[in-house]
């Protein structure tokens, strides 16, 4: 989207232990990654810190950036800057800051915050897996381009992000959320708990009667692999349970914004054990009250990982159809069809991205 592009941004990955401040131009990154510790359990030398990061930013460029973006953890009102509520890793920000206007008034610049999973999709969205999809189509002949496209994140929760017709969807109350779906396993809890490290970890655990304290879901995935002691079968179920309702909230959000969909995060290196499931629900049928069966989904679920399945992704069922009292033809694909692609970029890159192409949208469309 703009990688041609050289305005500079500063941005900032914000977490409960250390800040990392950068600056980007053209989507890539053009200084050493600055890392401070966050200091979130005082909000004046959090603030203080933050400043200090972004100062330091700043010396070190010839131009000045054009703005400030980055992601930070919610509840937030984001449009605003204001960073509020329960937030677990950040516990002094709960009453309200308002983050952003503060750093408006230090540095001269806009800034934009935003949540890490819609900053996610907004970065694979328009400098990751969405162009690359539609370049494939176009290379094999297709004639559609998709502008929709839902991202989420596996990792210690359940991250989304929507991009429909090209614009981040940040809903009326910056709420975009798919963690509180019901959970397929036990429609009483939220999906979140099905779908996350913690997930990962509880399942094997149940499964296999291992209860160690420093179980991650790497050791699992390396236990799956057979390369490292443990009941291999029980890991390989762990997967499989996290798919099945991984799969069950892609259908639905999917159902609600027939879009595509990207998965990120440190849990998709485990996408081998993952997907079979993932995609078994997508593809799954349900019934009607009259006993009918129809398809979770009304199109076909497509794997983007998998060169025969992007063949027909590209191409659909497209036919000529000639237009009734004329020489003239039409393309007609009646085919209806999604696809699940995994990063190819990685969830930290893509954030960054999107939050440099969020910036500069934000700053032409208000020309």
């Amino acid at each position: 989207m703009y990688r041609s592009d050289n305005r500079i941004v500063a941005t900032l990955d914000a977490g409960g232990t250390n800040l990392v401040f950068g600056a980007m131009r053209g989507c890539e990154y053009i200084t050493e990654p600055l890392t401070l510790p966050s200091r979130a359990d005082d909000l004046e030398l959090c603030l203080q810190t933050i400043v200090d990061g972004f100062t330091e930013i700043f010396s070190r460029l010839g131009d000045k950036p054009v703005a400030i973006s980055f992601a930070f953890p919610g509840p937030a009102d984001y449009p605003s800057g204001i960073i509020g509520g329960y937030l677990l890793n950040f516990p002094s920000f709960r009453d309200g800051v308002a983050l952003g206007p503060f750093l408006e008034e230090k540095f001269g610049v806009p800034v934009f915050i935003n949540n890490d999973g819609d900053l996610y999709a907004f970065g694979e969205a328009t400098g990751g897996i969405l162009p690359e999809i539609n370049k494939r189509v176009a290379d094999l002949g297709g004639h559609k381009v998709y502008r929709n496209l839902i991202g989420f994140t596996f990792g210690t929760g359940l991250g989304i992000g929507q991009v429909i017709n090209g614009q981040l969807n940040l809903g009326n109350n910056s709420c975009v959320e798919a963690c509180f779906l019901r959970n397929k396993s036990n429609p009483r809890i939220i999906a979140e708990d099905g779908v996350s490290i913690r997930a990962v970890i509880r399942e094997y655990r149940n499964l296999s009667g291992n209860h160690e304290e420093d179980l991650t879901p790497y050791d699992i995935f390396k236990i799956a692999e057979g390369t490292k002691e443990g009941d291999q079968e029980a890991a390989k179920e762990s997967f499989a349970r996290f798919g099945e309702i991984a799969g069950d909230v892609f259908a639905t959000a999917v159902l609600l914004s027939d879009a595509i969909v990207v998965v990120g995060g440190g849990v998709t290196g485990a996408m081998k054990y993952i997907k079979p499931a993932l995609l078994k629900e997508m593809r799954s049928t349900i019934d009607t009250v009259c006993g009918d069966s129809v398809n979770r989904l009304p199109m076909q679920v497509l794997d983007l990982d998998d060169d025969n399945d992007v063949a027909v992704f590209a191409v659909g069922d497209s036919r000529e159809l000639r237009i009734p009292g004329s020489d003239r033809t039409v393309i007609y694909d009646p085919m209806k069809r999604t696809g699940v692609a995994v990063s190819r970029i990685g969830a930290s890159k893509a954030i960054s991205i999107g939050a440099y192409n969020y910036a500069l949208s934000q700053i032409d469309s208000a020309k």
